[in-house]
């Protein structure tokens, strides 16, 4: 286990701040967040490139605050691939061990086995100037795994492929993970990426880590604004609960809606678009919105249609409709009901705007 117990770091203007953080041996961790939020000194500290101001890290129930870089058994490999222009693909895989005086023979069978894990045989002669981005990170996927780590770091290790390599590379890495069984820790301002690589997903936000959990709890059940924003969900709301006649009543704006909650006072809300529904008469037993549509948009599976129910709400449908009396596609302009399930709503407190 990797281990981070109230970890902080100032840089100049940038603070990390108590980082409480435990990755499981084994697991495939993913910090997500956007660009300065301190993914990458978290990961450089760690690293022990940055010596915390305070706190401690440990790895395997051992303290290695104070160790320097070359004694905690890291792989590191960065966005820019970090290679060495002079040297061609063999001598960069070999770097580390020959700065480790490893024997020959015994980097050469290393080398071996993590070309054969990477597929890039033919590389060993090219210099890196001649390789496309894909190949450029394989090799600094090697010349990292080539030392056999007990930690592997990833700082946005596929922000500078195009889209098609991005994604045949989230396979490699998922590959690679599963063959070495390294515990791996890969930063990232993508969700897409982190949910089909991560076991668990930590969200930071100015230097503090706002939420931890596996992609589905991230998605499903956000924790903040900033988290809910970030990922990209529709019908993200701040407002607050109100006592109403013995019932709950969510308020946002111009948008009513009865929960059954324990909240009370300001709340953010999340009214997952594919659970809620559209019908073009009220219906009974569940809280029902009256509105009309403002725009319909055909997806591949599904249709995305906008509806104005005191605020705009989007929700995703069947193509053809066919739900609660719908027998075709919705049209702007027509009135309409939006059905909003329990099953649709997501509420939690709320301490920024």
């Amino acid at each position: 286990m990797l281990k981070l117990v109230g970890v902080n770091k100032r840089l100049g203007e940038f603070h990390l701040r108590d980082i409480d953080l435990a990755v499981l041996p084994g697991e495939y961790f993913v910090i997500l967040g956007p660009t300065g939020s301190g993914k990458t000194v978290l990961l450089e500290t760690i690293a022990g490139m940055y010596p915390p101001d305070a706190g401690r890290i440990f790895f395997a129930g051992k303290e290695i605050t104070c160790l320097p870089p070359e004694e905690r058994r890291i792989g590191f490999v960065y966005q820019d691939y970090a290679l060495f222009p002079h040297l061609d693909v063999r001598q960069n895989i070999l770097f580390g061990l020959k700065s480790r005086k490893i024997p020959a023979a015994a980097r050469e069978g290393k080398l071996g086995e993590v070309v054969q894990l990477l597929g890039i045989g033919h590389l060993l002669a090219r210099n890196p100037s001649t390789l496309s981005g894909g190949e450029q990170q394989r090799v600094a996927l090697a010349r990292a795994l080539v030392t056999e780590p007990q930690i592997f770091l990833l700082d946005e290790p596929l922000s500078a492929l195009d889209p098609r390599t991005r994604e045949g590379f989230q396979r490699e890495l998922q590959r690679i993970h599963r063959a070495t069984g390294t515990l791996t820790v890969h930063v990232t301002h993508d969700f897409a990426e982190a949910a089909f690589l991560a076991d668990r997903i930590a969200v930071m936000q100015r230097g503090r880590l706002v939420q931890v959990g596996s992609p589905e709890e991230i998605f499903y059940r956000p924790s903040s604004l900033f988290t809910a924003r970030f990922v990209g969900l529709r019908n993200v709301f701040a407002g607050e609960v109100l006592e109403a006649k013995g019932h709950r009543l969510f308020r946002a704006g111009r948008l009513e809606l009865a929960v059954e909650t324990g909240f009370t006072g300001p709340v953010g809300c999340v009214l997952h678009p594919e659970h809620l529904q559209l019908s073009p008469t009220p219906t009974g037993g569940t809280t029902c919105l009256p509105g009309r549509v403002t725009a319909v948009y055909r997806r591949r599976f599904y249709l995305e249609v906008m509806v104005d129910a005191g605020e705009e709400l989007v929700l995703w449908i069947p193509p053809a409709g066919h739900e609660h009396g719908f027998h075709r596609p919705p049209q702007v302009g027509e009135k309409v009901w939006c059905v909003i399930p329990p099953a649709a709503v997501h509420l939690f407190p709320r301490s920024e705007d």
